[in-house]
């Protein structure tokens, strides 16, 4: 080592100043253990929980004189309702004197399948069709039915607004620019927390359901659009207004046939989010498939929750395929009319379109083509098999389930739990301030240290950092499992092709879906809401860690090969430290996703904050209460990412540097 580069390292690195800020925090935690915690039992409350109480009941009876309500938010609210309810009558609901919708099972059915075939392929519709099908052996086609009315409502106002938004951010970067933080703050806060502020507004029931959704769901519509139209070639733009052509016929005849398949793709992900936001909103009564799991879930019902369960997983694979499908042909359109002749397409579309309005005639007349034949045979047998699976599981696979949830209990969650809900709240604001000014610097430390007061002020400081404690515990399970499968994939490609559609699907999966099997194994406790955000979050890590050590340039890794470098010293001293700009991405993506799961797990046993938030929306006298908990929640998500991106920059500009 020269000199001057001994000169220029740090009398302690950044590893040694945080053990020694831990170090500090613990021997005070002892010193002052129980002390000034702030604890508050279930059913008390601060007097500014009575406050935001109080001002929520002034707002409910100010609903039908406060100009603001009476000409505006009233407006809203019935126009969502009333595109939503016209939606459930068509496919879901009976209506306009019918006993049936207006459009019966064949019908949505034939529509369903006739989309899939046009805009995908052969294999995708008889996937489509398969699916819908299911829906009724399953014996939940009008719970189906309302969930897809719900998510199509949403879908179709959210690209209403999203793709002409994207548009104008893709067009101009200062309109990006303005955008980018609302969307930030639209995908980092936990979708739990929209509920409760949002049923003051719209009240409890489908708007606010739908609103909840489009907040959720119109982010990816909007960079994806934005996103597909800076990617259009500049040489084509060039090209056409060379022709003479106005912005306006630019934007429609060179950057939107361009952009298509990518902007497909915004419709993809939006569809998802909102099918993923539509079960959580059962909560405020939203109707469909995740009522079904919340009522299950709240009795503790695997059999029936699975049921449910499974469908949702069906309806999230079949609308992820048939967009997937629609992206691919929206690319090889123009290729496809030259092979083989427009004529072909047209006789095609034709025909299908023929098939398809015999089908939903008769679906409109014949109530055996309306009403979905059977009694759900098949949801019976689901549920009976579920339910004995769960039993069997619970008591012959209980010493294993037992002796791993006792494991990260005992040797993780209580001792984070201890420090964190143990130590008085000025140590804890203390000790976090100082090791996020070592890894953040000035800025992000007084961030840190404005969000913990705030904790303090909404009198939920406990409850914030029992969460706090699940948060960070599921968080480096996440982070264990990424590495090890992320270094595993990016190193074998075989593993990669195998693990890949594992983690895609993990994705598409609702997050409601993964509390069911997981309940069904370990009941209701707080290890099964850090396990159910593990399952969440994981793909997105893995993925990450993945896409980094597969980066790592090929002749570092020969270079280190040739010095006869193993294995292990080849992972550990090359390609990790090369990848740990995605390693910290990877952790900043992954503490979201696991605030969020972690926050829904209030459900299933894990208390705290998600456990104020659902009975906030359950108790009227706790509105307050809840209320006060989602902020909590929303200054958690917001101090959490201030630390991991600030982290995530600092890991890539090391690795910048190094290069």
């Amino acid at each position: 080592m020269t000199a001057v580069a001994a000169a220029r390292r740090p009398f302690l690195s950044r590893p040694y100043l945080l053990g020694g800020v831990v170090a500090v925090w613990v021997l005070l935690w002892i010193a002052f253990r129980g002390q000034a915690t702030l604890p508050l039992g279930g059913a008390e409350l601060t007097p500014l929980h009575q406050r935001i109480g109080a001002a929520a009941e002034t707002i409910d009876n100010s609903r039908n004189s406060n100009p603001f309500f009476l000409y505006f938010v009233n407006y809203i609210r019935l126009f969502i309702d009333e595109f939503v309810t016209f939606v459930q009558a068509l496919i879901s609901r009976p209506s306009f004197g019918r006993p049936v919708p207006v459009i019966g099972w064949l019908g949505v059915t034939a529509i369903a399948t006739a989309v899939a075939l046009l805009w995908g392929n052969l294999r995708v519709a008889l996937l489509t069709a398969a699916g819908f099908a299911s829906f009724g052996l399953l014996g939940l086609w009008e719970e189906s039915m309302d969930t897809l009315a719900l998510t199509l409502s949403a879908v179709v106002l959210s690209l209403a607004i999203g793709i002409p938004l994207g548009i104008w951010a893709g067009l101009d970067r200062r309109v990006e620019r303005l955008f980018a933080p609302v969307l930030d703050f639209m995908q980092t806060m936990p979708t739990f927390v929209y509920l409760a502020p949002l049923t003051l507004f719209f009240l409890i029931g489908p708007a606010s359901a739908t609103v909840a959704t489009m907040i959720y769901a119109i982010p990816p519509a909007i960079r994806i659009t934005a996103h597909a139209i800076r990617q259009v070639p500049k040489e084509s733009v060039e090209a056409g207004l060379s022709l003479g052509s106005t912005p306006g016929q630019i934007l429609r005849k060179v950057r939107l046939p361009l952009a298509g398949r990518t902007i497909v793709v915004g419709v993809n992900q939006t569809i998802m989010a909102a099918l993923a936001m539509v079960t959580i909103a059962a909560l405020i009564d939203a109707p469909g498939l995740g009522k079904t799991v919340l009522k299950a879930l709240e009795t503790l019902d695997v059999g029936t929750s699975f049921n449910a369960g499974l469908a949702i997983v069906i309806m999230a694979i079949v609308l992820d395929r048939a967009t997937s499908a629609a992206g691919r042909r929206a690319e090889t359109a123009r290729r496809a009319r030259r092979d083989r002749g427009p004529w072909w397409r047209r006789i095609q579309v034709a025909a299908v379109l023929a098939v398809t309005a015999v089908l939903v005639y008769l679906s409109h007349v014949y109530v055996w083509a309306a009403e979905f034949p059977g009694t759900g045979d098949l949801g019976a047998q689901v549920r009976r098999a579920a339910g004995s699976a769960s039993e069997w599981a619970q008591v012959n696979l209980y010493a294993t389930t037992n002796g791993i949830k006792n494991l990260v209990t005992y040797g993780l969650l209580n001792p984070f739990e201890a420090l964190l809900a143990g130590s008085p709240w000025w140590l804890v604001t203390a000790g976090v301030t100082a090791a996020a000014l070592v890894v953040g610097g000035t800025r992000i430390a007084a961030v840190c240290a404005v969000c913990l007061v705030l904790l303090v002020a909404l009198g939920l400081w406990q409850d914030s950092m029992v969460t706090l404690a699940s948060t960070l515990v599921a968080t480096v399970l996440v982070m264990a499992l990424g590495v090890v499968a992320g270094v595993w994939m990016g190193r074998d490609d075989r593993a990669d092709r195998v693990i890949r559609p594992v983690l895609d699907a993990g994705q598409t999966m609702p997050a409601f879906v993964y509390l069911v099997p997981i309940l069904g194994l370990f009941g209701a406790t707080r290890f099964t809401a850090i396990l159910a955000a593990v399952v969440y979050a994981a793909p997105v890590a893995v993925k990450l860690v993945a896409d980094g050590v597969r980066g790592v340039s090929a002749s570092a890794v020969e270079a280190a090969t040739a010095a006869g470098s193993s294995t292990w010293q080849l992972i550990s001293k090359v390609q990790l430290p090369m990848a740990r700009a995605a390693v910290a991405l990877a952790a900043s993506q992954g503490i979201c996703y696991v605030l969020a799961m972690v926050v829904v797990g209030g459900l299933v046993g894990a208390g705290a904050l998600g456990y104020d938030v659902v009975s906030g929306f359950a108790q009227l006298q706790l509105r307050g209460k809840g209320l006060a908990a989602g902020l909590a929640i929303v200054v958690l998500g917001t101090m959490l990412a201030a630390v991991t991106r600030a982290a995530a920059r600092r890991a890539d500009a090391a690795a910048h540097g190094r290069h």
